[in-house]
């Protein structure tokens, strides 16, 4: 998917909403469990009950691995069931050596259909761009993450200024904002000012809004640019919204409330 359809997406729906799969079958309705393929099953209803609010949905592949062959499979299904008007986000976290990182793309951009994945920046340049040679896909790098470990490495002095801007300085000549995003943390709102102005063009997948804390009002008001330039990330708050039989129809609610505040500060605010 590119740019200008993603932005279209975003408009027609007046929503950055991205809902995250991150499906873990002890939290799944017990009832499920008698399906072939539970987690799927779970993955299925909560798709269909929140593609009309959401512009993007991003399953974290740990839940997935987790499970083995059956886990790869479920995350399959899941990624080729997604509307393909939809962005989809591998939220894998790779990063290695270039060939290594050639094989972890060919994995999520080839094998599996994923518009785009996370990246780790950490060993530099050439475990980054291989990422980088697929059409129409994107590589979204870690730059300011929300965790509390955070701190141990990202907002280091370095060339007088913090560690995590220097990284996305640096990583913002690798590729254009039709090709990279950023991680930046809805908890650490008073940065997303910081990093707009470091990367005005680019958007920024944000985790941690929802059972996190994260405040979008704030992070929507520092960190649009002329294209929304968000991704607002929500998993449990949306998709644990119940665990009864009803748990769709809550998620459908819980996501339509976000898309109504959503759309209200892309009034207000763009």
């Amino acid at each position: 998917m590119n740019r200008d359809l993603l932005f279209k997406q975003i408009q027609e729906k007046s929503s950055y909403l991205c809902v995250g799969l991150d499906t873990d079958p002890e939290r799944i309705p017990r009832h499920l469990l008698r399906e072939k393929d539970p987690v799927f099953a779970f993955n299925k209803q909560i798709i269909d009950s929140t593609e009309q609010y959401a512009v993007a949905y991003k399953p974290n592949i740990a839940f997935y691995e987790a499970l083995g062959p059956a886990g790869w499979e479920s995350l399959q299904k899941t990624v080729e069931y997604i509307p393909d008007h939809l962005f989809t986000i591998a939220d894998a976290k790779r990063g290695d050596i270039g060939n290594t990182s050639r094989l972890y793309a060919k994995a999520f951009f080839e094998t599996m259909p994923f518009d785009s994945i996370t990246v780790a920046p950490y060993m530099g340049k050439d475990s980054v761009t291989p990422f980088l040679g697929f059409e129409n896909k994107w590589v979204i790098l870690l730059g300011h993450t929300s965790n509390p470990g955070s701190m141990d490495f990202q907002t280091l002095q370095v060339n007088n200024q913090y560690l995590y801007e220097e990284v996305i300085r640096k990583s913002s000549e690798w590729a254009g904002p039709d090709q990279l995003m950023y991680v930046v943390g809805a908890t650490r709102a008073d940065k997303i000012k910081k990093i707009r102005e470091l990367v005005p063009e680019y958007f920024f997948l944000v985790p941690g809004v929802g059972a996190q804390g994260g405040d979008l009002e704030a992070v929507s008001r520092l960190g649009f640019n002329d294209h929304c330039g968000l991704l607002v990330n929500s998993s449990r708050s949306i998709i644990y919204a119940s665990s009864e039989k009803d748990f769709a129809a809550k998620a459908g609610n819980a996501a339509r409330a976000l898309q109504e505040d959503m759309s209200d500060f892309l009034n207000q605010f763009l």
